[in-house]
C-alpha cells in the first residue's frame, strides 16, 4: 500500500516500523520539522535493508503530502490539534486515514471528522492499537464464546509516572492536546470496557482532576460507567502513577479474566483465566503469557489493511457488524464520555 506518514515524532516512527517492507512504499513523510521527517525517511531505507525504486517525499506541508501522486493511505500521527482537520483533508481527497487516537481534541471535531466520512469514499480507522494486544484479544476471544457467562462488571487502571518537566510538553496544553489524563489514556480504557461489555455507556459519573503536575490538564480520572444494562466499568487512569500499570479485570457470572501488563515498562503482557465451578470454592486457573514484546501497531496495521482489500460492499457489511475494530463510531462513543467529565468537572477545554 502507497503510505504517507503525517506526523513524525514517537508514534510516527512506532507506524512506519509496523509497516511491511515487502508490501508497503512510504511514499511521503510530513512533520513540521523537516529534520523528524528526514529521520523516518532515512529509518525506511533501513528497515527495507534494499535499494529502493522510488523516492519518498519529505515535506513541511500537509497539503503537498495529500497531493502526492499515488497515496493511498494516510497515516496522521500529528498533536491533537491537527488530528482531525488533516483526516477531513485527507477524505475530501478520498484517500483511507489511520489516525492516531483520540482522533481529535474533543466531541464537536470528531463530529465533523463523521460527516466528511459520510461523504467520501474512504475509510478510518483509529489508533487504538490496544485492542490489538495479544492478551486482550485472548480475552475478547474467550468473551465471545460466552465462556464467562453475562458480564458483570470491569475494572481497570492504566497510569504511568510522567517525567520531569511534562508540565511543558504539548501534552499538558489544553489548546494543544484538548484534555490530559482522561483523554490520553482515559480514551484507551473507555474503548476497551464498550467493546468487552458489547454496550454503549448510559450512565457516566466521576471525578477528573489535577492532583500533582503543576498544569491546565488533568492528571488524573477516577470513572464510574454504566449500561442500560446495569454493567458496570469502575476506570482509573493516571499520570501521577509512580510505577507503571496497566489492569483490567472482566467478571463475569460464570468466571473472571485478569489482563496485567503491556509490555517494557509496564510489565510482561498476562491473561489469567479464572474459571468457576459448580461448586464454587478456589476456581480453575489458566494463565497465558505474551514476552515477545508489542506487536499491537503492526498487527493494528495488518488488519486495516485487510478491510481495505475487501469491496465497498463488503466492507459496509463487514462494518455494521463492528468487524473494523476501532472506528470513528468507537472513537465518538469514547469521546461523549470524555466530553461529558470534563463538563461535570468543570474542566472547559473549548
Amino acid at each position: 500500500m502507497n503510505i504517507a506518514i503525517i506526523g513524525c515524532g514517537l508514534i510516527g516512527e512506532k507506524r512506519l516500523l509496523a509497516c511491511d517492507v515487502n508490501h508497503d512504499h512510504l511514499l511521503v513523510c510530513c512533520d513540521s520539522d523537516p529534520g523528524r521527517a528526514k529521520k523516518l525517511q532515512e529509518l525506511w531505507r533501513t528497515k527495507s535493508k534494499k535499494s529502493l525504486n522510488y523516492d519518498t517525499l519529505v515535506t513541511s506541508s500537509v497539503q503537498e503530502a495529500l497531493d502526492y501522486p499515488g497515496v493511498e493511505l494516510a497515516v496522521v500521527a500529528t498533536t491533537n490539534q491537527h488530528l482531525a482537520e488533516i483526516t477531513i483533508e485527507a477524505l475530501r481527497r478520498n484517500i483511507h486515514v489511520l489516525v492516531e487516537k483520540p482522533a481529535s481534541r474533543n466531541l464537536k471535531e470528531l463530529l465533523q471528522v463523521e460527516a466528511a466520512l459520510l461523504h467520501s469514499s474512504a475509510s478510518v480507522k483509529i489508533g487504538f492499537n490496544h485492542r490489538f494486544h495479544p492478551a486482550i484479544l485472548k480475552a475478547k476471544e474467550i468473551v465471545d464464546r460466552g465462556e464467562l457467562g453475562k458480564i458483570m462488571f470491569i475494572r481497570g487502571r492504566y497510569g504511568h509516572g510522567g517525567r520531569l518537566g511534562m508540565e511543558k510538553e504539548w501534552r499538558s496544553n489544553p489548546t494543544i492536546s484538548g484534555g490530559g489524563e482522561l483523554l490520553d489514556q482515559g480514551c484507551h480504557m473507555i474503548d476497551l470496557s464498550r467493546w468487552f461489555l458489547g454496550n454503549e455507556f448510559q450512565k457516566i459519573s466521576g471525578k477528573v482532576g489535577t492532583f500533582y503536575w503543576p498544569m491546565e490538564v488533568d492528571d488524573n480520572a477516577f470513572m464510574t460507567l454504566e449500561t442500560h444494562e446495569k454493567q458496570l466499568a469502575w476506570l482509573h487512569v493516571s499520570c501521577s502513577e509512580w510505577k507503571n500499570i496497566f489492569s483490567m479485570e472482566i467478571y463475569g457470572r460464570d468466571g473472571k479474566l485478569m489482563i496485567d501488563g503491556l509490555g517494557g515498562s509496564y510489565g510482561m503482557e498476562r491473561l489469567t483465566y479464572y474459571k468457576m465451578l459448580p461448586e464454587m470454592g478456589p476456581p480453575d486457573t489458566t494463565i497465558y503469557e505474551y514476552p515477545r514484546g508489542d506487536n499491537s501497531w503492526r498487527e493494528e496495521l495488518k488488519h486495516f489493511k485487510d478491510y481495505l482489500q475487501k469491496s465497498c460492499i463488503e466492507r459496509a457489511k463487514v462494518n455494521s457488524e463492528g468487524m473494523l475494530l476501532g472506528g470513528v463510531t468507537d472513537a465518538i462513543s469514547a469521546m461523549r464520555v470524555i466530553d461529558q467529565l470534563y463538563k461535570d468537572n468543570g474542566y472547559d477545554y473549548h
